[in-house]
């Protein structure tokens, strides 16, 4: 019995995606609760399972845009799974006598350059590459890749799961395939000629939309940044003291984002309009505190929203700051995980940053920078001093923070990081 594979619903504001990478290949056995394919929306990548067991036969390809409810393969559950069968393993004999029948670096080489007179036009070329029962599991840019430079892919050793060739397989046989001496009547071979100068490849669901809500910001806000520095030797040593009980105690480390989170609420108490948003002519006040921390994952920037962070206490926000950025970076986020945001926090600090300007997560009115932590020389009570600092920045949307609310809500979060006790009897 064939059981269709359709396209999930993963929530409200989601009615497209794309098929990301097949684990699976037409043909393959896939047992129940396997990883058939990851598939990316506009906002988050997620691996879809198998509901039964049954041999996989694939109906759309890589890159192609589906629809919720669209039927993407099908699972045949009348077919019985393979019996395992035992491959001899290769004797040392075996494989010396293999490895003298390789090409040397050489004969590669003029093996190359004879292809290359002999080659078909590109046309050609890809029509024969895409015609190929091997192209049928490569990814449309590992296609595009070969077709452009006359590349038989049975000649290339797949390093991908299962075999599967990647675009860095690819490339290392290109520039593998160009070692070699060239004899002293040829000309030498420019560095330009070992590959491609330029590859393309089609933007991610998640790049695309990142890119879009970017321009988005920029176009419908009037965006606005105001700096400070913070002294973070109370907080620095306030954690130094506490970290090894806090620890043992909750079975978390006690990072800084924490503090910054409790302060930036404190911050949003203090000045609502910040946790606010525009719609339309109205002003949409937001009375609890869902803050928004930016991960940077392999597939681009994503910002997991922390619910009611308002009414958690440093353990449980320390919790929550680790499970969605490893949730986020094991590519498992899902849609609902980032959204209802009324605040976003950005630690470019991790990266190196001394300095820069956040941009808004609209419809948020505000998201606060972090950055890196440096030793500078300060004055205090009239003398010179060094002092562990960082900048902090507020992007705000002037329409409807004005310049003394942001800059005195930047100031409320210097003064709780400078004076942790603050956070715990909340003045």
């Amino acid at each position: 019995m064939k059981q269709q594979i359709k396209v999930p619903s993963v929530g409200e504001s989601v009615t497209q995606a794309t098929i990301g990478e097949w684990q699976k290949k037409t043909g393959d056995y896939v047992q129940q609760n396997e990883v058939l394919v990851v598939m990316e929306t506009d906002k988050a990548s997620m691996d879809l399972v198998a509901e039964y067991s049954g041999q996989l036969h694939i109906l759309k390809q890589e890159g192609e845009d589906v629809q919720v409810g669209e039927v993407i393969a099908e699972l045949d559950s009348s077919v019985s799974p393979p019996t395992s069968t035992t491959t001899p393993k290769e004797t040392t004999k075996d494989k010396k006598e293999n490895q003298k029948n390789l090409p040397s670096d050489k004969a590669l080489m003029a093996n190359l350059l004879k292809d290359k007179e002999q080659a078909p036009s590109p046309k050609a070329a890809s029509e024969k590459t895409t015609n190929s029962p091997m192209s049928q599991t490569l990814s449309p840019a590992v296609r595009k890749l070969i077709a452009e430079n006359n590349i038989d892919p049975s000649h290339i050793h797949g390093q991908g799961p299962g075999g599967r060739i990647t675009k860095g397989d690819v490339l290392s046989f290109i520039q593998s395939s160009a070692k070699g001496v060239a004899s002293p009547a040829s000309p030498p071979i420019s560095p330009s000629t070992t590959g491609p100068e330029k590859t393309r490849e089609r933007m991610s669901t998640i790049r695309k939309r990142i890119a879009e809500r970017l321009v988005q910001s920029q176009q419908t806000t009037a965006t606005l940044t105001t700096f400070n520095e913070v002294n973070m030797s109370q907080v620095m040593s306030l954690r130094t003291q506490y970290k090894e009980v806090f620890q043992k105690k909750h079975n978390i480390k006690l990072g800084f984002m924490g503090f910054f989170i409790k302060a930036t609420i404190q911050a949003l108490k203090t000045f609502p309009k910040v946790n606010a948003f525009i719609k339309g002519d109205e002003v949409v006040y937001n009375h609890s505190c869902h803050i928004g921390v930016a991960v940077s994952t392999e597939r681009g920037l994503v910002v997991p929203v922390i619910r009611n962070a308002d009414q958690m206490k440093m353990p449980e926000l320390e919790k929550s700051v680790l499970f969605y950025a490893e949730k986020a970076r094991d590519g498992k986020i899902s849609p609902d995980d980032l959204m209802g945001g009324t605040f976003t926090l950005s630690n470019g600090g991790v990266f190196g940053s001394l300095m820069s300007t956040p941009i808004l997560n609209p419809p948020q009115s505000g998201i606060l920078g972090m950055h890196k932590i440096e030793q500078r020389p300060v004055v205090v009570d009239g003398k010179i001093e060094i002092k562990p600092m960082m900048y902090i920045a507020l992007s705000y949307d002037h329409r409807m923070v004005d310049g003394k609310e942001s800059v005195s809500f930047l100031l409320k979060i210097k003064e709780c990081i400078e004076d942790p006790v603050r956070l715990l009897i909340d003045v």
